[in-house]
C-alpha cells in the first residue's frame, strides 16, 4: 500500500493550505496517523499525529495553528494549516504505523511503517 500525499503549494505568510493523505488501497484498522516535515538543512521532525480514537498530538510550533483530523472509513488523514510562516516551508510527509489492507485478492494483511512521497510546502512573499 502507498500513501499519497497532496494539497501542497506557495502561500503568502499568513495564508492557509490543506494536506491531504490518501492510502492507495482499501484500509481497514490504521493505527495512529500523522506529518512530518523536513525543512531545508534540517532534520525531519513530527508536525501531528492522530489515533485510531481520534486523539491528536501536536509539535510545540504548529500548536493553535495546525488541526490534524482523519477519516477512518476512508482511510484518509488531514493536515488543515493556518496562519502559516515562513518557517513551515518545508516538504510534508504523511506516515501510518500499521495500516490494514484489503487485498484484490480478498486477503487482509497489515504493512507497517508506511511513508507518503512527501509534498512541498513554501510560504513565501
Amino acid at each position: 500500500v502507498q500513501l499519497q500525499a497532496s494539497g501542497g503549494g506557495l502561500v503568502q505568510p499568513g495564508g492557509s493550505l490543506r494536506l491531504s493523505c490518501v492510502a492507495s488501497e482499501s484500509t481497514f484498522s490504521t493505527n495512529v496517523m500523522g506529518w512530518y516535515r523536513r525543512a531545508p538543512g534540517k532534520q525531519r521532525e513530527l508536525v501531528a499525529t492522530v489515533s485510531s480514537a481520534k486523539r491528536t498530538n501536536y509539535a510545540d510550533s504548529v500548536k493553535g495553528r495546525f488541526t490534524i483530523s482523519r477519516d477512518n472509513a476512508k482511510g484518509t488523514v488531514y493536515l488543515q494549516m493556518n496562519s502559516l510562516e515562513r518557517e513551515d516551508t518545508a516538504v510534508y510527509y504523511c506516515y501510518a504505523d500499521r495500516i490494514g489492507v484489503i487485498r484484490s485478492s480478498g486477503i487482509f494483511s497489515y504493512e507497517y511503517d508506511v511513508w507518503g512521497q512527501g509534498t512541498q510546502v513554501t510560504v513565501s512573499s
